[in-house]
């Protein structure tokens, strides 16, 4: 198979992929959930005290809730081919408007997570590989096991809270962008950006471990130290790149769980992204901005995978997409 042919049938697939997230999404939201939590107008009109029979079906009509359910995914497909994601029913907004401000915050806060956790992970792997079963081989895998089980928010909220007890201080909460102020941006998204990298940067450093380990044990590694190569040349020119590809594999579907993830780091540090978006409309059954964001989220995952699979030819040249 051709590299053409191979990238066509992935991308196709790859498609198939987003619809059947986006009918899951779709006809999940608006016929199972109102079996048991009731739809968008029972929210809007909960707190009425006397229900109104004629309000409601106003509402829904409004809404095209009165439609058919075939009808109302036909109009969201439609819509949806034509880059238009529908409106938020509460705000009026159009979700792609919306995703296009919140987007790139969930964004950054998840490549300064990604790239903190890589910079500091794999050097990490790589000295509890040349010090191997001694005193900081033994404290990497403490770190790394204490990140992996303790979650990063618990930590953030630790922080602040002991921040505000111990030394009077908070993080900034009064968000601007970076086109608006540089200094004011970094200071707000450069600590939600490390803490969200502590919790993938303990289970990369033991990835990176293992892999070395096992590639290390390869005879052409014992070839290259036998032909008096120093340690390090053969750590960083043979084993380190021929370990390279499960690390790249978690490295780049880190990022699309990150961006998606930000949710309980926005709400703790009051950012405009798209995990306090999503997780305040699902709220709401606000359902064209919860649909729109699901499909946004599974695209951006498929994408990922995709440049994923592809980058393994160039790290490894045996590697062939027949």
């Amino acid at each position: 198979m051709s590299f053409q042919a191979y990238l066509v049938r992935r991308l196709a697939l790859g498609l198939v992929t987003i619809w059947l997230v986006a009918v899951i999404v779709f006809f999940g939201l608006r016929v199972v959930m109102p079996l048991f939590y009731g739809d968008v107008v029972d929210v809007l009109t909960a707190e009425s005290s006397f229900p109104d029979a004629e309000r409601e079906r106003n509402l829904r009509k409004l809404y095209g809730l009165d439609q058919p359910v075939i009808t109302q995914y036909g109009k969201w497909v439609a819509g949806m081919v034509r880059g238009d994601l529908g409106h938020s029913l509460f705000s009026g907004r159009s979700v792609w408007t919306d995703i296009q401000h919140r987007l790139p915050v969930s964004l950054e806060l998840g490549l300064i997570g990604l790239f903190s956790s890589v910079f500091v992970a794999v050097p990490m792997g790589i000295m509890a590989v040349l010090l191997q079963d001694r005193w900081p081989d033994y404290t990497l895998r403490i770190y790394a096991i204490s990140l992996t089980s303790v979650p990063s928010f618990w930590i953030a909220i630790m922080i602040i809270a002991y921040g505000a007890i111990w030394f009077n201080w908070a993080p900034p909460i009064e968000f601007a962008f970076l086109h608006e102020d540089p200094v004011q941006h970094f200071k707000i998204m450069l600590l939600p950006g490390l803490l969200i990298g502590l919790t993938p940067s303990g289970a990369l450093v033991r990835v990176v471990r293992s892999q070395m380990l096992e590639v290390l044990r390869q005879d052409y590694v014992r070839t290259a130290r036998a032909k008096g190569l120093a340690p390090s040349g053969v750590v960083l020119r043979h084993a380190l790149p021929n370990a390279l590809i499960p690390v790249v594999t978690i490295i780049g579907l880190e990022l699309p769980g990150l961006v998606a993830g930000t949710a309980l780091f926005e709400i703790i540090f009051v950012l405009p992204g798209m995990g306090n978006y999503i997780v305040t409309s699902i709220g709401r059954l606000d359902y064209p901005v919860v649909q729109g964001i699901n499909v946004m989220f599974a695209a951006v995952i498929v994408a990922t995978v995709l440049l994923v699979d592809l980058s393994y030819g160039l790290i490894d040249p045996r590697i062939r997409y027949a």
